[in-house]
């Protein structure tokens, strides 16, 4: 009976460790996603790990989509804090079927990142070619002289 046991509970061990190696080295998607990192932090209880949100705007004025993200990697994030507040792509995997936040609060773990420079907007030129007319000084007005 003790045998059976033992087999059994090596038989459990064994297959949750499978099954982990699946889940982290077995990728569902990847891709890359562009935008502007408004928001990156360490975070959790236990189990720290880095997390951001990626504001994704298709047109100027239109409401951002947010792409939340979990970076790994420590070289990763140090480079992501440096890019706060300007345009990236950011290349990730997507991992489903993690047991728990302990390895991240999102399945989209961000691997690699690169800075974006500003795509060209339609219609307007580059800020460097076009800069600021300057604004005459205001002609002055007579103040006529007091009645006596």
């Amino acid at each position: 009976m003790k045998r059976f046991a033992f087999l059994l509970l090596a038989g459990v061990v064994l297959l949750a460790a499978l099954y982990l190696a699946v889940v982290f080295t077995w990728t569902y998607s990847s891709g890359e996603r562009a935008g502007w990192v408004q928001k990156f932090s360490r975070k959790g209880w236990v189990c720290k790990t880095w997390e951001g949100e990626l504001a994704m705007v298709t047109l100027p004025g239109s409401v951002p989509e947010k792409f939340y993200f979990t970076v790994r990697d420590a070289a990763v994030a140090a480079r992501l804090q440096s890019t706060i507040g300007k345009r990236v792509a950011v290349h990730y995997e997507q991992h489903r079927g993690l047991p728990g936040d302990c390895f991240g609060e999102t399945g989209y773990w961000v691997d690699a990142v690169t800075e974006d420079a500003m795509p060209p907007l339609p219609g307007v030129p580059p800020a460097a070619e076009s800069a600021p007319a300057p604004v005459p000084a205001p002609a002055p007005v007579p103040v006529p002289a007091p009645a006596r």
